[in-house]
């Protein structure tokens, strides 16, 4: 039999395959190095792309003017960054606050749990609260936390600062997309790519923000029929906690009963409060949350927990809350060009990257564009 000549790879493909691999570790380690620089950039596009979806929402339900629904989109966006920069501020720092009493308050429940624990494993002699303490330096945790806490703010406030020179520099976009694209095919076709990264990244924040609305109010009650302390803290970190992808479910299903058993005398608060959250997480992942999304997030999972590894190595606690919208927005963009669109492929759910033509005609059809400047605008163009 003879043998089937070997494959024949032209130098300039691999010439071709070394330069994207350069490219790629090199782009990787600029986003790396200036993460100080572009995470709060990508925390002000973010809450850009919240203010021009709760605008557009408030224009099509309330009936407000595009200038009142900016406004009025602006100012709640705002109003709700600050609002829960301050309650987990306040409410982590409460923690601490009482980590250097907790011997006095906490401390003999403490070491009923690690005697009944040791007793499950045969042992007679556990560590107590006071020997654990001991080993580790409170002070320098909390020395951590305030620097953490004061880093937070102040990335806060770099956010709001690009969040306004954004919101400037808006009315010049399309001038810019103008005298990119002079021809008119090719600017709608890059107006449709901004509007399918836009869709996107909407769709995942209004599926996150229901569902997570859904399970706080379901948690809420369940934590305030057992008589957790700190219920409405709690339910705030769930919601929170819900943009991220794999450790937010955990964070959300565990951390409440490990306070329960420290609060109650009696280990079966803590597992109801276990039993209920996990319920709760496992009806709203498996029968909720798939109907919502739809299109909105065709993202495989493998990929979703692989781009929160990435950007949570990258660019810390922001890049496990913007992982999945930087996903969803690289396999958008990925999909416009014949190159790349394979990569698409792979990032998809499905093998679709996106919407068919029909699907496409069918969301055109259900919002058509509103007669105005713009559109005129554009047909001038």
């Amino acid at each position: 039999m003879p043998m089937k000549p070997p494959t024949v790879i032209s130098s300039s493909t691999v010439s071709r395959n070394a330069l994207v691999v350069i490219a790629a570790v090199a782009g990787c380690w600029a986003v790396y190095w200036l993460r100080d620089i572009l995470t709060p950039l990508a925390m002000a596009i973010f809450l850009l792309i919240m203010i021009g979806g709760m605008q557009r929402w408030l224009e099509r339900h309330a009936r407000l003017s595009p200038r009142w629904a900016g406004s009025t989109a602006l100012i709640l966006v705002i109003l709700g960054f600050f609002a829960s920069v301050a309650f987990i501020l306040n409410g982590a720092l409460g923690f601490f606050g009482e980590a250097s009493g907790v011997s006095q308050r906490i401390g003999p429940r403490l070491d009923q749990i690690l005697t009944d624990a040791w007793a499950l494993f045969g042992q007679t002699e556990p560590p107590t609260v006071t020997e654990l303490l001991s080993q580790l330096d409170l002070r320098s945790y909390i020395g951590q936390a305030a620097v953490q806490a004061q880093g937070v703010l102040t990335g806060s406030v770099f956010v709001l600062i690009y969040l306004a020179f954004l919101l400037a520099s808006q009315w010049g976009f399309r001038r810019k997309l103008v005298g990119m694209f002079p021809e008119r095919k090719a600017r709608n076709e890059a107006m449709e790519v901004f509007e399918r990264v836009r869709g996107g990244v909407e769709g995942y924040l209004w599926v996150q923000t229901v569902t997570g609305l859904m399970i706080c109010a379901a948690a809420w009650v369940l934590m305030r029929a057992v008589g957790l302390q700190n219920a409405e803290f709690w339910t705030f970190v769930i919601f929170v906690v819900g943009f991220i992808p794999v450790l937010g479910g955990a964070i959300a299903g565990l951390a409440p009963p490990l306070f329960a058993l420290v609060q109650f005398e009696s280990y079966w608060p803590a597992l109801i409060l276990l039993g209920g959250l996990q319920a709760i997480l496992f009806i709203s992942g498996n029968m909720i949350q798939p109907r919502m999304q739809g299109d909105n997030q065709n993202i495989d999972p493998v990929v979703v927990l692989l781009s929160l590894a990435f950007w949570g190595k990258i660019w810390g606690v922001v890049g496990m809350f913007l992982s999945t919208p930087l996903a969803v927005m690289a396999m958008a963009i990925l999909a416009e060009f014949r190159g790349s669109r394979w990569m698409a492929i792979l990032l998809s759910g499905d093998g679709e990257p996106y919407a068919d033509e029909e699907q496409k005609a069918v969301a055109a059809r259900d919002n058509p564009p509103r007669p105005g400047r713009g559109s005129r605008a554009a047909e001038k163009g």
